[in-house]
């Protein structure tokens, strides 16, 4: 990670996430989860090669439509769902969960402490979250745990993520205030490094779910003019169910 970032994660370490920009309504987002968000999963298993089975925990699972989506699957035989903040929005995972048809009886909320996941070392096959850790403050800090809480071998999949194209944000308009906020925190090259540091193997992918001709465009700006790829990192060792 370069040393600004490290001076600001030393600075801010009492907090982990922020939520910055302009918050999805509940509508956004019940639509997004039967249309763009529906398509993760398939992508990620076809594209990316991740083989989806086990224990999972989701963090920071918001509207949970990733977990509602992976609970379907045969070979998952349970998901956690971690939500950092103090009231978990039930109700529009429960919409959320209706609308995908997901496997409710595997599914469990939990509400836990990001500064140490409350579950024991070993313990998940894989770990799930989305959009989640461009908001961290101490990213370090939390790819170690989620690293002490998978078993050798385990995955920690990450989608949705922000990240500093290559060619500069813009100025935004009069209507956005405190723009540094709003702008991705981090680039290829600091969740590169942090993830080494935390001691995960990481391949990068990039990420399209548009078709024809959309799609091969935005396969070839990716990175310049927005940045667009799926985490897929592995603690080293071997698997054991």
């Amino acid at each position: 990670m370069s040393t600004s970032n490290g001076k600001r994660h030393a600075q801010s370490a009492p907090v982990l996430h922020r939520r910055a920009g302009r918050t999805e309504t509940a509508t956004e987002s019940l639509q997004k989860a039967t249309t763009t968000f529906a398509k993760f999963v398939p992508f990620l298993r076809e594209k990316a090669g991740v083989e989806f089975s086990g224990r999972i925990l989701e963090l920071g699972a918001g509207p949970a439509w990733l977990s509602a989506e992976l609970s379907k699957l045969p070979k998952v035989v349970e998901v956690i769902l971690a939500e950092f903040e103090p009231a978990p929005a039930a109700d529009e995972a429960g919409k959320v969960f209706k609308l995908l048809n997901a496997h409710e009886r595997k599914i469990t909320r939990r509400a836990t402490n990001p500064h140490h996941l409350n579950f024991p070392d070993n313990h998940f096959d894989c770990v799930v979250c989305a959009g989640v850790l461009h908001d961290a403050l101490n990213l370090l800090h939390l790819l170690g745990e989620v690293r002490r809480i998978l078993k050798p071998g385990g995955q920690l999949i990450a989608v949705r993520e922000p990240m500093k194209p290559a060619v500069g944000w813009r100025a935004g308009s009069g209507r956005r205030t405190n723009q540094a906020l709003k702008s991705p925190l981090y680039s290829r090259a600091d969740y590169t490094g942090a993830f080494e540091r935390a001691g995960l193997v990481l391949k990068i992918k990039s990420v399209s779910l548009a078709r024809g001709l959309k799609y091969y465009f935005d396969t070839m700006v990716n990175g310049l003019t927005h940045a667009r790829y799926v985490f897929v990192a592995t603690k080293q060792g071997k698997l054991s169910r």
